[in-house]
């Protein structure tokens, strides 16, 4: 089959790429920027990439147009699939298709800590020898990769709950069918597409709704809105965690211990530091604990799991000032990122560098909770400038002096150097490249 994808560059549609490409099939795409480091995966597993969305490529004739959600009515290339009564599919639905059918799908979701604990669950599923597929919104780095096929019926996705398609609305994950679902959080998000949280709860509901009975939901009850989407209806297995009376987080730090109902006590060490990390291996051990490996060796695989590139990421040190990468742009996100790197370097200072940038930061409807979610940093710097759309300034007020808001990434720059001092950790935030801010910065102080 030959498949040609609009939006390949995106990391889920890029992951399609590559799954599509292992399984045999001749894989052709485009995407509005095609730049590094996507462009390179994608080219070295034999991929032609094409610049753009010119209506020349319709000329390719491939059996079917797989369209990124990145793609809406208006694209050149939309139009004349649509005008020619041309055969295509939204990228969930071929995945679900072509990929998914017939396995054990193990769905991460929720509205943080998706990436980490698929990657988690993945690498323990990996390290008891199932080989297990999987697709990540990100790359783990035990593995180096975001998406491979795998060797045995599991497959580990990460679950986003934004829209599949200009032509399908629901959730991505209502097309995944799984027989395993982590529901880790549910808060407000992606004001684009939602008008409020319960629209998110209808769509968990709806992700509920398409579990076996043999299938398991393994649900965060701390949080009342996953509490009121169980209401709604459940016909699966039920496994509550972070909660009294299921599985839970004893203690904190790198010795993770967790206990279950049964009177259960098993330990590990975490190399991530976060209490929210500790949640999200408990989560990824109950998956697994559901595939049939055993709590303690799944636990005992977190001593050899690596993190994941963009989370906490350790870029670099330059004059005594360490630099660190991490995709947070909510809110909450941001607030558990500075804990836990509070966690790990104690009294030194942490200046978080934030860029407001995905859709829901744009529209401005976060900004009133920035302040309180930037409080435990010592200093913050904040990318605003016209196409925000609100005033950053205005919005880190509470924050006082500790809060500087510049136009552009120079001025920030040259504001942020300026304030460093040795022993400082600096804590970029971006769901984007942030121009490549964390490089530059290392150079200017190098």
């Amino acid at each position: 089959m030959h498949i040609h994808i609009l939006g390949i560059c995106g990391t889920f549609m890029g992951g399609i790429a590559a799954l599509a490409r292992e399984a045999g099939h001749r894989v052709t795409g485009c995407d509005a920027n095609v730049y590094p480091p996507m462009s390179t995966q994608l080219e070295l597993l034999g991929i032609e990439l094409m610049q753009g969305y010119d209506t020349a490529q319709i000329a390719l004739a491939p059996d079917i147009f797989v369209v990124g959600n990145a793609v809406s009515r208006g694209n050149p290339l939309l139009e004349e699939i649509l005008d020619r009564g041309l055969n295509y599919v939204s990228g969930p639905q071929w995945l679900a298709e072509h990929v998914l059918a017939g396995r054990w799908v193990l769905a991460v979701a929720g509205t943080h800590g998706k990436t980490t604990t698929t990657s988690m669950l993945a690498w323990m599923l990996e390290d008891a020898g199932l080989k297990p597929g999987f697709l990540i919104g990100g790359v783990a780095q035990n593995f180096g990769v975001s998406a491979r096929l795998g060797e045995s019926p599991f497959f580990v996705i990460e679950a986003d709950e934004y829209d599949t398609a200009f032509c399908d609305k629901r959730s991505k994950f209502v097309h995944y069918r799984p027989r395993t679902a982590i529901l880790n959080n549910l808060e407000f998000d992606h004001a684009d597409i939602f008008p409020d949280l319960a629209a998110i709860e209808t769509q968990f509901h709806h992700l509920v709704r398409t579990m076996p009975r043999l299938g398991q939901v393994i649900a965060n009850g701390a949080e009342p809105a996953l509490r009121r989407v169980i209401e709604r209806g459940l016909w699966s297995e039920l496994q509550w965690f972070n909660d009294a009376d299921g599985w839970h987080v004893v203690g904190a730090g790198q010795a993770l211990r967790v206990q279950g109902p049964a009177g259960e006590d098993v330990g590990g060490r975490l190399a991530m530091p976060g209490t929210h990390n500790a949640n999200n291996a408990l989560a990824a051990m109950l998956a697994a604990r559901h595939a049939g490996v055993r709590p303690e060796q799944a636990l005992a695989s977190l001593e050899r799991f690596k993190g994941i590139c963009r989370r906490l990421e350790r870029v670099g040190a330059a004059a005594g000032v360490t630099v660190y990468d991490d995709f947070a742009h909510h809110p909450t996100a941001i607030e558990e990122t500075i804990r836990a790197l509070r966690s790990e370097v104690g009294s030194s200072r942490i200046v978080a560098v934030i860029e407001p940038r995905s859709n829901t930061m744009k529209l401005g409807v976060m900004k009133a909770r920035l302040p309180a979610a930037l409080d435990g940093a010592d200093v913050t710097f904040c990318l605003g400038g016209a196409a925000l759309g609100w005033d950053a300034a205005e919005a880190l007020k509470p924050l006082g002096t500790r809060a500087h808001v510049a136009s552009a990434l120079p001025e920030l720059l040259d504001g942020l150097v300026a304030e460093l001092r040795a022993g400082d950790h600096v804590l970029v935030m971006s769901n984007g490249g942030f121009g490549g801010i964390h490089r530059t910065l290392l150079a200017r102080l190098n």
